[in-house]
């Protein structure tokens, strides 16, 4: 029974929605297709498609600045390749500060460069060559102008020195003793300091052998041999002031040496080498005026009156 009435309710549903298809009123239909079209105008979203293109230009040039300033920033920082060209490149994305890359490169290239330097053996002191053994026996000529060398002589001619043992303290007697460095004095002219040694002897030896030429002079007895005055060691023991232990050149002729010394003294007075007293002595003062003498005229630097120092003063 059931079953019937719900079949019957179906049919009577069913025939009541085909009357209604049937008579709807043709205006409602005409209604609907205006309605339509509207409705379709309604949503096309025209300015809602503008909006989105505007968006989308927007974040495409603000990358591309960004990218530009990108670039710019790795052109202007310091590059790893362009300072050190043999060591590893490091990868284009990867960009360093130049306060950390410098320092670095610095001391790759530092050892790069000390290592390409060849090592240079080292000298010491005692293997350099001595410099009498560079200079020539030349005598050069005066860069200072010499003074007037016979108004020198003829003022100091007869000059007589005097003993000065509280300023110059005498030398003392030693049989071992030899100028320093006169082995290295190659040439006749140094052979009298090179060969050089002490003698003493008593009055009468030196009678015997230097009688004629034998002097006293500013205290001290001295010998003359061949151009060169020697002090006598032991011909008087009340006059042996030696200022100098060695030979002093004074020429040819028997010239008293304290008169040769008195002219060199005056002669390098002139020229600005020597600034004591014209004393006649040979004491450190003036040996040290002969060898800056000597040093700028290139000639071997004896410190004392040899005869190419003698010659280049016009003295000689």
């Amino acid at each position: 029974m059931k079953k019937f009435i719900t079949i019957l309710l179906a049919s009577s549903l069913a025939a009541a929605v085909a009357a209604n298809a049937a008579h709807e009123d043709p205006k409602a239909k005409k209604s609907a297709a205006k309605t339509g079209p509207v409705q379709k105008q309604n949503i096309a979203p025209k300015q809602h498609i503008v909006a989105p293109k505007q968006h989308v230009v927007a974040p495409r040039s603000t990358h591309v600045e960004k990218i530009h300033a990108q670039n710019n920033v790795n052109l202007n920082s310091t590059k790893v390749h362009q300072t050190n060209v043999s060591g590893p490149r490091l990868k284009k994305s990867t960009t360093m500060p130049a306060s950390k890359i410098t320092p670095n490169v610095q001391s790759q290239t530092t050892a790069k460069n000390f290592k390409s330097i060849k090592k240079q053996p080292v000298v010491t002191s005692n293997q350099l060559p001595a410099v009498q053994n560079n200079r020539k026996n030349v005598v050069a000529p005066n860069t200072k102008p010499i003074p007037n060398v016979q108004n020198i002589q003829s003022k100091y001619k007869n000059f007589k020195a005097q003993p000065k043992p509280a300023v110059i303290p005498s030398a003392q007697f030693n049989q071992n003793y030899r100028i320093a460095e006169a082995q290295n004095w190659s040439g006749p002219q140094y052979r009298a300091f090179s060969s050089y040694h002490p003698q003493w002897h008593d009055h009468g030896w030196w009678q015997a052998n230097y009688a004629a030429n034998l002097l006293l002079i500013a205290g001290g007895w001295y010998y003359w041999n061949s151009g060169y005055w020697y002090p006598a060691w032991g011909y008087d023991s009340a006059y042996s002031y030696y200022p100098y232990d060695g030979p002093i050149y004074t020429g040819a002729h028997r010239r008293p040496f304290d008169e040769v010394v008195a002219d060199v003294q005056a002669s390098l007075q002139e020229q600005g080498y020597y600034q004591g007293e014209v004393d006649g002595l040979m004491g450190p003062q003036t040996r040290q005026a002969l060898a800056d003498f000597q040093r700028d005229h290139g000639l071997i630097t004896t410190a004392a009156l040899d005869e190419p120092t003698l010659s280049s003063l016009g003295l000689g």
